[in-house]
């Protein structure tokens, strides 16, 4: 069997037989999945984190408005418009980020396809 395929290697006009291409098809679509799947739970994990980070953003922002108003702001904006974030966090993220104007306190809701940020 092996001296059978040696000759066929030898000979300079022979090329892959169909069995030897479908095993690397096979392999490259194997490799394909793994790395779609891979990417998806990188892509979920930013998502947490960003949700994470605007939460964090806008809880200094109120605690900072409150140091020097002794009063909690009205909501979100009122923060932006007293300079003490430079942008209201976007709601296009797939979460959303709420303020309490009685406490100052920030959370952050869940978005769908991932575990919403705390």
């Amino acid at each position: 069997m092996m001296k059978m395929i040696w000759k066929r290697r030898q000979d300079p006009e022979s090329g892959f037989t169909l069995v030897e291409l479908l095993v690397v098809i096979v392999i490259l679509g194997v490799l394909a999945g793994v790395a779609v799947f891979a990417i998806s739970g990188i892509s979920n994990n930013s998502k947490q984190s960003a949700c994470k980070s605007d939460v964090n953003i806008v809880q200094t922002a109120s605690d900072a408005y409150y140091a020097k108003n002794n009063a909690y702001a009205a909501d979100i904006a009122a923060l932006k418009t007293a300079g003490f974030l430079r942008q209201v966090p976007s709601t296009g993220n797939g979460y959303t980020v709420a303020y309490s104007a009685t406490d100052g306190s920030v959370t952050g809701g869940t978005g769908t396809g991932y575990a919403g940020c705390p």
